[in-house]
């Protein structure tokens, strides 16, 4: 029922999309605006509630606990968990924005600073650092180890519903269709609209390196390319496909991120990291609970109440996949492996590509800016024609997106098949290929209908109520948390108090 309801309201959506997409648009644009206006202080609060609670489970007394059984050893080693989280988690984000956001910041800075001044490209750096660091990483982690947490110590369906549902009071233990329903139309919506933009970058990057043109069909005909790809990588499963797809990706990243900072402005870029890491630290609070009541502006809600959304809406997804990969793992390994690492790693992206960028466009005035506004999806490709071997690292980069491209759309389909079969980890071959020709499906009919930023909206949209199934989730993962660690503590004691008792009866009688 849950399947039928899900699939009926998205392919309801795309038929809206396809037939009007004028008025999709409008609607939701309306939608999404009246959200962020009323209700972009409870993101910004969520989110950084999430962060507290994620460094509070790293840190404290629960870290130990482990997703399993304590003698449970971890299903994949940790190099392959996190290629294969991070690819899931933002690989064709970091590739798509990685020089196109400090660059759209840089020419418009938050409010209060002037616009291509070296202030505004401290700021575009620091936003970036913000944008794509511990908090998207906080809202993944929660929602994942709410999932695994009740999946693999309490013998949970794989399923967003479990932890909500664990909860004592009935009306919210009700909810948990509804619940299901939500998490499988915001995984769809969004992980369709991350391949239209994959495909807008594909064809960007093959137009540079070999001159195809950038078009509507050569785009439809990348969905398609890939589409075989991902589903094939789905269909051969975890162990094989998304593992080694993801492993090689990590290592074509890190090769790539290598050269730039080699071949790139190596001191500029070890003093952009250095200088955006304090500021970052340093304004921390502040960029957290950043409004702007007493300005006109809407930068806040276009930028961080936008994002803060977009990572709510792709938290099923996220969240689902790394708790299918992380069984074994410590709490306090968990958080680790998914807040720090991914965004330590974020930031050194975000300072070898945009700050070479920003350094070509200041010191060197080259016109990164200016190709930035004409197209985003070109940018990554206009720096790297101002550097030397640019034409093969664009090719490496163009790779690097079809890579990064099967692997979110393998890892989505898991995880649609997963939550339309009941929890099932490793749903049948073809719930998994219908699942990646619907995505398919909806990115393409929303691209031909012009409405990419319609489906991208709509995600928004649909971010709203599942920021409160976030709320309860985070709940339910501490009161089970706590639970479980005071039954912990309670077999110690007995265990100790036996010691001592067998200690005793042991020693000799005088």
């Amino acid at each position: 029922m849950q399947l039928i309801v899900s699939a009926g309201l998205i392919l309801a959506i795309v038929i809206w999309g396809v037939l009007a997409p004028d008025h999709l648009g409008a609607i939701f644009d309306g939608a999404l605006a009246t959200i962020i206006r009323n209700f972009g202080w409870f993101y910004l609060w969520v989110v950084l509630g999430l962060v507290v609670l994620a460094l509070v489970l790293a840190f404290g007394r629960y870290g130990r606990l482990k997703l399993g059984a304590e003698d449970e050893e971890p299903e994949f080693s940790l190099g392959s968990w996190f290629a294969m989280l991070f690819a899931a988690g933002m690989g064709i984000g970091l590739v798509f924005w990685g020089v196109a956001e400090p660059v759209s910041h840089y020419g418009t800075p938050p409010p209060g600073i002037v616009p291509n001044t070296p202030e505004a490209a401290n700021a575009a750096m620091r936003y970036s650092f913000f944008h794509w660091g511990l908090h998207p990483w906080a809202v993944y982690s929660i929602v994942a180890l709410a999932i695994a947490f009740f999946q693999f110590r309490r013998g949970g369906s794989a399923l967003v519903s479990t932890a909500v549902q664990a909860l004592p009071w009935a009306p919210v233990r009700r909810l948990g269709p509804v619940v299901n329903v939500l998490a499988v139309i915001a995984t769809a919506f969004g992980v369709a609209a991350s391949l239209g933009m994959g495909a807008l970058q594909i064809n960007s990057g093959l137009s540079a390196v070999i001159g195809v043109p950038v078009s509507e069909k050569m785009q439809l005909l990348i969905i398609a390319v890939t589409t075989v790809l991902f589903v094939g990588s789905a269909v051969s499963g975890v162990d094989r496909g998304i593992k080694l797809l993801s492993n090689f990706n990590l290592i074509l990243a890190a090769l790539l991120a290598l050269a730039v900072f080699v071949l790139g402005p190596t001191v500029a870029i070890i003093d952009t990291f250095t200088s955006t890491l304090g500021s970052y630290a340093s304004e921390f609070v502040r960029m957290s609970l950043r409004m702007t009541p007493f300005r006109d502006s809407s930068w806040v809600g276009t930028w961080t109440i936008f994002y803060w959304a977009w990572w709510v809406s792709w938290s099923p997804f996220v969240g689902l996949f790394i708790a299918r990969v992380s069984r074994g793992r410590t709490v306090r390994e968990f958080i680790l492996g998914t807040v720090a690492a991914p965004t330590i790693a974020a930031f050194l992206w975000f300072s070898v590509f945009g700050g070479t960028a920003l350094n070509l466009e200041i010191m060197q005035h080259m016109p990164i800016a200016q190709a930035v506004k004409a197209d985003v999806s070109t940018a990554l490709f206009s720096m790297f024609g101002q550097l030397p071997l640019g034409t093969l690292m664009s090719g490496i980069a163009t790779v690097l997106v079809v890579v990064f491209f099967v692997t979110s759309g393998d890892s989505a389909v898991l995880v649609l098949g997963t939550m339309s079969t009941g929890g099932r980890q490793d749903p049948g071959a073809r719930v998994k290929i219908a699942w990646g020709l619907l995505i398919a499906g909806v990115a393409a009919s929303l691209l031909m209908a012009g409405g990419l930023k319609s489906v991208q909206t709509a995600t928004i949209v649909f971010a709203l109520p599942f920021t409160v199934v976030i709320l309860l989730m985070a709940v339910a993962l501490w009161r089970g948390l706590r639970e479980d660690h005071e039954e912990e503590e309670r077999r110690e004691r007995a265990l100790r108090r036996r010691i001592r008792e067998l200690a005793g009866s042991a020693a000799p009688q005088v």
